[in-house]
This record gives structure tokens, C-alpha cells and sequence, in this order.
């Protein structure tokens, strides 16, 4: 069985779809057959984001390790049983045609509330939940009071996350192990960055999740969407030199990939 992992959250601009690319291309980069999923049928970012990068390897005659993309396919409703969902097949199809080849299966949720994320989050071996270091997006874990900081309960999305546990619990499938990952840090001390690791650190204790580093907010990120490239391809497409932003990413992702702790996966870049 494929291992799955889902990067979801129900916010959008967290970074969801720049950590999906580099955590499925790293995969790749070890040598394991991974597979990808986007579910956000409107956007479409990850998918675009593979589309670059294969033009980009045509063009230039590259052979770069890339994860093998998979569309939701299209289902005649005559062929669903009375009362299926029809995306709960798509997305079951999709993922049926890559266990049959891949180690690992990555799916990209889209940053809002639909059937389909609800769906692959129930199928999460690892959920990779990336959070802007802010208040705004802390508010989808947990609700807390505006003057102390002092959790008051689980929040919308906290409350998705339990409900997919109790439905893999149900199938007796193994517990979700659930990463939240401190996304898009910036780099100088601040008070409220301080208030959110506490604040994290508190949570993570009562909703059963962990706290990984992820990337600080960069321009190279921005950069490397046109072409489809992650920071592990640098190197191949000709950069001698890295500048001390490029140097810090690189050692982000590998802090970022050794904590998510993914069967085989083992850092050598």
C-alpha cells in the first residue's frame, strides 16, 4: 500500500501547494515512485506547478526525477450506486490507479471546505498542515481569547481533522499522524511570534498533532514556480553558486522532510 500523504488546510496562501511540490519532488529525488493529486479543481496551482516543470525539461532536454501527476478522471453518473458521491469515486479512482505503482501518493487540498478534502483527509497516512505564523490562521485550529491567548476550544478545521480520525478509526486503519508546520516565518524576533509557538506548543498537546519547522518567506520560492523547479534542481539546471537565501531554503526542506518522518525517507540531499 502507498503511503498518503495529504496537505490540507482550509485557508488559503499557508504555502500549501509550494510544500506539496518540494515534499513530492524530494520523494521523487530519493528514488521513491510518487504520485500527486491536486484537489483543487479551480486553481489548480500543483498542477500548473508539475505543467512547468515538464515543459521546462522538454525545452531544455532535462531528465529531472519528477512525481507522476494524476487527474481526478471523469464518471458517467449512470455508474454510481445509489446514493455515491460522485467525488468520492473520482477521487478513489484516482488514487486506486496510483497505489498500484507508487510508494507514496500526495494530495494537495484546496484552501476551503469541499467533499473531496474531507475525503482525502480521512485517507491521510500524514497530514501536513502548513499555518502562516499568524492569529488569523491559528484561528482554524482552535478559537482563543483576544486579549490572553488562552485556547478556548478546537475550531472548524481541528473538528474536520477529528472526524477523519474517527472514520480511519472506524475501517481500523492506523491513526492519522497529523504535522502542523509553522509556514512563511519571518526572520526577526517579534512578540507575536513568540505568542504562536506557545500558543502551538499548547495546542499540539490537546489535539494530538506536531509542530515542524517550515519555510520563511522567501522571493526564490516565487521564482521557481514559472519553470516548474524545486530547490533540489538548482544544481542540475547549471547554478554554481547559491546565495545565502538559496543555502537557508535548502537546509529548510531538509529540516522540514526529516521531521515529517515518512517511511524510507531518508535526507541525502
Amino acid at each position: 500500500m502507498a503511503h498518503i500523504v495529504v496537505v490540507g488546510n482550509e485557508k488559503g496562501g499557508a504555502g500549501k501547494s509550494t510544500v506539496s511540490m518540494h515534499v513530492a519532488t524530494a520523494l521523487s529525488r530519493m528514488g521513491h515512485v510518487t504520485g500527486v493529486i491536486d484537489l483543487d479543481l479551480r486553481q489548480k496551482t500543483l498542477a500548473r506547478y508539475l505543467e512547468n516543470r515538464l515543459t521546462y525539461l522538454s525545452k531544455h532536454d532535462l531528465d529531472l526525477a519528477t512525481p507522476e501527476f494524476r487527474e481526478l478522471p471523469e464518471i458517467d453518473q449512470s455508474a454510481l450506486a445509489q446514493g455515491e458521491n460522485i467525488y468520492d469515486r473520482r477521487l478513489s479512482m484516482a488514487v486506486a490507479g496510483l497505489e498500484k505503482g507508487c510508494e507514496f501518493i500526495l494530495i494537495d487540498c484546496p484552501g476551503s471546505h469541499t467533499r473531496l478534502s474531507q475525503v482525502a483527509h480521512s485517507l491521510a497516512d500524514t497530514l501536513i498542515t502548513p499555518l502562516n505564523d499568524s492569529f488569523v490562521d491559528f484561528d482554524l485550529l482552535a478559537r482563543t481569547d483576544g486579549e490572553t491567548h488562552e485556547i478556548l476550544g478546537p475550531s472548524v478545521y481541528s473538528e474536520m481533522v477529528w472526524n477523519a480520525r474517527q472514520l480511519r478509526a472506524q475501517a481500523g486503519l492506523s491513526p492519522i499522524d497529523w504535522v502542523v508546520i509553522r509556514n512563511r516565518v519571518g526572520a526577526q524576533r517579534m512578540v507575536n511570534k513568540e505568542l504562536m509557538e506557545r500558543s502551538l506548543t499548547d495546542l499540539s498537546k490537546r489535539l494530538g498533532f506536531r509542530v515542524a519547522p517550515g519555510f520563511t518567506e522567501r522571493v526564490t520560492f516565487r521564482e521557481l514556480f514559472p519553470r516548474g523547479l524545486t530547490l533540489l534542481d538548482l544544481k542540475d539546471i547549471g547554478v554554481k553558486q547559491f546565495n545565502i537565501s538559496m543555502v537557508a531554503a535548502r537546509q529548510e526542506l531538509r529540516d522540514l522532510i526529516a521531521a515529517l518522518k515518512l517511511p524510507g525517507a531518508t535526507v541525502d540531499f
